[in-house]
């Protein structure tokens, strides 16, 4: 992040980052869904990483911003329809970035500090190149393969066994001996260039859809529903990494790499083992300058603490393990011109411009359209239609632009004006004013709501979507021709259809491709989702910065509709919105959201409509899951058996919320030596203090 980005986060004022940071997750979980759910990225590498980098600024400027809901604490997105869903016992996680050197650095120097080693103490990491494919897990049961599947959000992917037995570098039977009973190793599944190459080839000769880039095809060929059309794509495979395993045949990273390359899984040849940073940045160089001539495509290097023993102690955050980072290389560039400005609607009426650019080809790939984020993006770097445009891309379609050649300006190019009116329904569009700051925010929206087309099309598709009511067989052409016939105007209408249809007043069947079966089927779906878990309720209603994290932690809160409404009205009325920030993980921005939406007569009327159709069930007891899940904790003073950050993940990992601060909330607070003032606080409130034993006993010694 430049220094002048870094300066404008440290002047925010908490509401405006807290804006700030609801745009930036909302823009990274879209690019997301589209990445990992439909191969189909929105924005650029580089770009992604960007927003990331930003948002990662802001919750450290900002720590209360890094809640649950956060991207920060995301992996991928839900399995795309289509495919038997899998759940990864062991999750498959992410990892962090690097962009610079002293990036790299940090990092090293984090891990040190973590294991509290010493400087002179031997450090080793193994390195491996990136490489740019699909994620996949395969599992294997006394030495056969048995099950393989899509990383997913990370905790649930997709079963593509079928089509992964015609991967090369993926054995069915397990060669040499030594292999555990049960044995998950994961890796990534790519295409070659010159394989690439030769499928456009057919592709086109054949009057079929070309790739973008090897990328894309690797994933749309592993995710064919016939898997004799896998087999005729030529896909490749490298092991690096393992999950459920019942024995571990090694005590390092490169022991359990070479155990696979014996077992006869395709490992990369260019992994070597680094001691400390001078090491680590020389084999990110010598890979950079290796790139070109690889018949692969990798976006950077990756860099593994060697010792096991260290890797499970460091443990994970939220979506990535602290003891692995990925050294990305520098973006693409190229110079293009702005053919167009257009202005699409969101499902929150969000108005976000695109600019529709003469077709370029940047790294092999031919791009044509870019996002320009919203109206103070484009008047900040002046974009004007006619201008020629640098932009940057490290491996995808949509790339970013990062300046504009003034001296290639035509001379009647004017400014953009961004429109006053919602190009869909011609409602008035207004800028949201931060009550505290007094400042415009940078999304400007349609007023329409539920009579603009575009924002009650994809409220109805995020209703029906995987990760709220899942309704199969409701897809996003569904919703658009149901929507458009006048079938469903509103979530309710869909659990009506089939009344309707036997009392006359609509015929599915008169509909192209709708027959008795088709019709029983979607009627059997949405039947099927007459009972939802609240969470999912929540979810669905689409509350602006509700996502699946926060609902899950109002439902777990409120427990039923209706206590969250009385909640929400109350807080409305009094300005008291403690009933919601007490919540740990849900802020005061969060909670106005959710007050004024409940305080809107038509959200509470469109809700009563759902609850007359639906019944929803409250979130199952956690008490089970461990003696402290669900418990608020509190670490202060010095531990003697593991450091601080070490004391927190464990915790966390047992389900457990870790808070920085002591209150009437507090259910634990464990004391170290030199305990001081959260100390004092504790027993003046009558919270529960522990020492360090006492604590251990408590989650048994975990």
């Amino acid at each position: 992040m430049s220094d002048s980005r870094q300066d404008d986060i440290d002047g925010l004022t908490p509401e405006a980052a807290r804006s700030r940071h609801a745009r930036l997750a909302r823009k990274i979980a879209e690019c997301d869904r589209q990445y990992y759910q439909f191969d189909a990225p929105l924005i650029s590498d580089a770009e992604y990483d960007a927003l990331r980098r930003e948002l990662l600024a802001l919750e450290a400027a900002f720590p209360e911003l890094a809640d649950e809901d956060s991207p920060s604490r995301r992996v991928g997105a839900a399995p795309a329809p289509g495919f038997e869903k899998v759940e990864h016992k062991v999750p498959m996680l992410s990892l962090d970035n690097a962009f610079e050197e002293n990036d790299l650095a940090e990092f090293a120097h984090r891990v040190r500090r973590f294991l509290g080693l010493g400087d002179n103490e031997e450090l080793i990491f193994q390195g491996e190149p990136k490489i740019d494919g699909l994620s996949a897990s395969l599992r294997y049961e006394e030495g056969r393969f048995v099950l393989g599947a899509t990383r997913g959000d990370g905790r649930t992917g997709e079963n593509i066994t079928a089509n992964l037995r015609y991967v090369e570098g993926i054995p069915h039977q397990l060669q040499g001996s030594g292999w555990p009973r049960v044995l998950e190793v994961r890796g990534e599944v790519y295409m070659s260039h010159k394989d690439f190459e030769e499928l456009n080839a057919r592709q086109q000769a054949a009057g079929k859809k070309v790739f973008a880039n090897p990328r894309n095809a690797a994933a749309g060929s592993l995710r064919q529903l016939d898997a004799s059309v896998t087999a005729e794509r030529r896909l490749k495979f490298f092991a690096y990494a393992w999950g459920e395993i019942s024995e571990l045949p090694a005590d390092t990273q490169s022991g359990m790499v070479a155990a696979f390359a014996r077992w006869g899984f395709s490992v990369n040849p260019l992994s070597r083992l680094c001691a400390g940073i001078d090491e680590m940045i020389a084999l990110y160089r010598e890979i950079e300058v290796m790139r070109p001539d690889l018949d692969y495509d990798i976006d950077g290097v990756v860099f593994k603490v060697n010792r096991l023993d260290w890797q499970e102690r460091l443990g994970n955050i939220s979506r990535s393990p602290r003891w692995a980072i990925a050294m990305k290389f520098p973006a693409e560039k190229a110079v293009t011109i702005v053919r167009d400005i257009e202005i699409q609607v969101g499902r929150t009426g969000v108005l976000t411009p695109v600019a529709r650019l003469e077709p370029v080809t940047v790294g092999g790939v031919v791009v044509a359209n870019a996002t320009l984020h919203n109206a103070d993006y484009i008047a900040e770097k002046d974009i004007r239609i006619g201008d020629h445009v640098r932009i940057q891309r490290a491996g995808d379609v949509i790339p970013q632009v990062l300046e504009v050649l003034l001296d290639k300006r035509p001379p009647d190019a004017v400014p953009f004006v961004f429109p006053d009116r919602c190009p869909v329904c011609g409602s008035h569009v207004s800028r949201d004013i931060n009550a505290k700051t007094g400042e415009p925010e940078a999304a400007i929206r349609c007023t329409g709501g539920m009579i603009c087309p575009a924002q009650r099309v994809e409220r109805l598709r995020h209703f029906v979507s995987r990760d709220a009511f899942d309704i199969e067989g409701l897809g996003k052409k569904q919703i658009q021709a149901f929507f458009d016939d006048g079938l469903i105007a509103a979530p309710a209408d869909i659990f009506t259809l089939e009344a309707r249809q036997q009392a006359g007043e609509i015929d599915l069947r008169q509909r192209e491709g709708w027959g008795a079966q088709s019709m029983a089927n979607l009627f059997r779906a949405i039947n099927a989702r007459r009972h939802i878990s609240f969470d999912r309720f929540i979810y669905a209603l689409g509350i602006r910065h509700v996502g699946q994290a926060t609902a899950r932690l109002l439902a777990r809160e409120f427990q039923t509709p209706e206590n969250l409404a009385r909640a929400a009205l109350a807080a409305n009325e009094t300005g008291d919105f403690s009933a919601f920030t007490a919540i740990d993980g849900i802020g005061e921005v969060v909670a106005r959201t959710i007050a004024d939406f409940y305080a809107e007569p038509h959200n509470r009327e469109v809700i009563a409509r759902i609850l007359e159709q639906v019944t929803v069930e409250p979130p199952p007891a956690v008490a089970g899951e461990s003696p402290v899940a669900g418990k608020v904790v509190v670490f202060t003073g010095t531990l003697e058996t593991m450091t601080r950050s070490e004391a927190k993940a464990r915790a966390e990992a047992l389900g457990a919320r870790v808070s920085g601060s002591v209150s009437a909330k507090t259910d634990y607070v464990v004391a170290g030596a030199a305990a001081g003032s959260k100390r004092k606080k504790a027993e003046a409130l009558g919270v529960r203090i522990l020492n360090e034993r006492e604590w251990l006993d408590l989650i048994g010694g975990k």
